[in-house]
């Protein structure tokens, strides 16, 4: 299974880069960004000035992984809230 990867170019600081993504992961971007009221534009300058020395597609994947982990984990904890002894 095989996902194209997209290229876009966004302005993060004020220089205009190009970020290369699989589709997925520019998905999993936009909802967040939707959830925090952001642009993705907002969102992924948050991510480069947090990133550190990884690359920042890189740092772009690891976000929305982690964003998606975070989440499963507190449905996971919600199920067992519901649960009964």
């Amino acid at each position: 299974m095989g996902f194209a990867v997209v290229k876009r170019s966004v302005s993060i600081a004020g220089h205009r880069t190009s970020i290369s993504l699989e589709e997925p992961f520019w998905e999993g971007l936009r909802e967040i960004a939707e959830r925090e009221k952001l642009s993705i534009q907002a969102l992924i300058g948050r991510i480069d000035a947090e990133r550190g020395e990884q690359n920042l597609s890189s740092a772009i994947r690891v976000f929305v992984l982690t964003d998606l982990r975070h989440r499963l984990g507190e449905a996971k904890a919600d199920q067992r809230v519901g649960e009964v002894p």
